[in-house]
């Protein structure tokens, strides 16, 4: 593609809708019959392909070809293939490989540390891009864990964009709302490199946590606690452009057994590694509710205990907060998660929350 063709192509999807609504589709999820036909693109401008993963020379290579390009997938070969069909039907979708994940926790610190580990990095991420006809990279680093580390997730920002200048390609960065995590990084200089920051505003509590609480609540009761807006405060007050955060609803619900509410010591967790997919809840036997103060909806009873989660009403309620803070919209984990019921489906009621007047 030319590279004026490219820039237009952009432009134009961007003057289409007013807000970004992005989805993750992992493609462990192929296995399990979910395929990326299966969404609603007239509510989905973004997909992030997940995950591609990085050797520790830089190389960037899929993480599952088989899934990738050869699995039976709507028609065609691959969650990848299936994606390139899609964006031949929906000129407005936008397709980025999202690289990382939870394995390249070791092998991101190396690369990011060396000049021409980076350099090969972005060689190699920007030739993925184009053998697959994608729009971009997004660095799904888990997480820089000091400065230093920091600093070197801004240089590898700066190397990628040497090769995936901005006028053809995004280029998106995953970050945690945890301000011990966000305080390792220059968040003005990293901003400065991406279209998006993709503000991972979930699992402040699980079972890893002495308590429980709600797990993506968009407001906290106590200032010390993690929200979904302290998180997109500290972006803000650190030089971040509100249009450039995305943020992250979960679409999983995190279970704290022998409990009916936050704030307790619990029993362990229910559910598959303590979460339960949207689509799955509220649970059978249990009763759902919405928590207006803080922007959670949770339910307790039958086998979760108290579960907590999104459900369309507190979406709606991020979506207003996207609004009236100016951001740049949504973004899901995961797609194939999402109810199929049109009226319970969160990426349906975002879009429809961010669009509305």
């Amino acid at each position: 593609m030319s590279f004026s063709s490219a820039r237009r192509r952009r432009a134009a999807s961007i003057s289409n809708v007013m807000y970004t609504n992005a989805v993750y589709f992992p493609n462990y999820k192929i296995y399990s019959g979910a395929t990326p036909g299966m969404m609603n693109y007239s509510c989905v401008n973004h997909v992030y392909y997940a995950f591609a993963h990085v050797a520790a020379d830089g190389t960037v290579f899929l993480s599952d070809e088989w899934a990738d390009t050869q699995a039976p997938c709507d028609g065609v070969q691959g969650g990848l293939g299936s994606l390139m069909h899609l964006k031949q039907k929906h000129p407005h979708l936008q397709v980025i490989m999202s690289i990382g994940g939870g394995t390249s926790t070791e092998t991101f610190p190396i690369v990011a540390s060396d000049t021409l580990l980076r350099d090969n990095f972005a060689r190699s991420a920007r030739g993925l891009v184009e053998a697959s006809g994608l729009d971009g990279i997004d660095i799904n680093w888990e997480y820089p864990i000091d400065l230093q580390q920091g600093a070197d997730f801004v240089a590898l920002l700066a190397a990628v964009r040497i090769h995936l200048p901005e006028e053809q390609f995004f280029v998106t960065a995953a970050l945690p709302a945890s301000r011990p995590i966000l305080q390792n990084i220059d968040i003005a200089q990293a901003a400065a490199y991406l279209d998006f920051v993709n503000l991972a505003a979930y699992d402040f509590y699980g079972p890893w946590s002495h308590r429980s609480g709600h797990h993506a609540q968009l407001y906290s009761m106590n200032k010390d606690e993690t929200s979904g807006s302290s998180g997109v405060s500290y972006l803000l007050s650190h030089g971040c452009p509100s249009r450039k955060i995305l943020l992250g609803i979960p679409l999983y619900g995190r279970s704290f057994l022998g409990v009916s509410s936050p704030g307790h010591r619990h029993k362990g967790a229910g559910g598959e590694d303590g979460a339960f997919e949207y689509n799955m809840l509220p649970r059978k036997h249990a009763k759902e509710m919405t928590d207006k103060r803080v922007g959670a909806a949770s339910c307790v009873g039958g086998d979760g205990g108290f579960v907590s989660y999104d459900n369309p009403d507190t979406v709606k309620m991020k979506a207003a907060y996207c609004k009236q803070k100016g951001l740049g919209g949504l973004f899901y984990w995961t797609g194939p998660a999402d109810a199929r019921e049109k009226h319970r489906s969160l990426i349906a009621a975002g879009f429809r929350a961010l669009h509305s007047s």
